[in-house]
């Protein structure tokens, strides 16, 4: 049958590349990554599976009288580091899915 070693060649091919893909997104899932808002009031800390690991507030934001304030921080922060994550997800695993269409 011709072909048939080209077809388990690639199929080889295919393998090595998921345990590549794999090991890149189990590296990237254990990565920490930091978003902030308020020139660093409020920090927020995320595993890059997006899994806060740590929330850190200033003292110094905390009014009673302002809760919205310190709600809009914590709401930037969390975006700041999700945006963060995705970047460096797209970065990492970008080269796996261009070109594959829905991904």
């Amino acid at each position: 049958m011709r072909g048939m070693g080209n077809m388990q060649g690639m199929m080889k091919q295919m393998q090595k590349l998921q345990k590549e893909m794999t090991a890149n997104k189990e590296i990237l899932d254990s990565q920490e990554f930091q978003g902030e808002a308020g020139n660093g009031l409020v920090k927020i800390m995320m595993t890059g599976d997006k899994k806060v690991t740590d929330v850190v507030i200033q003292p110094d934001v905390v009014d009673p009288d302002d809760i919205d304030m310190l709600q809009d921080l914590v709401l930037a922060a969390t975006n700041d580091v999700l945006e963060k994550i995705d970047r460096e997800t797209e970065k990492v695993m970008g080269k796996y899915t261009k070109g594959i269409p829905g991904l």
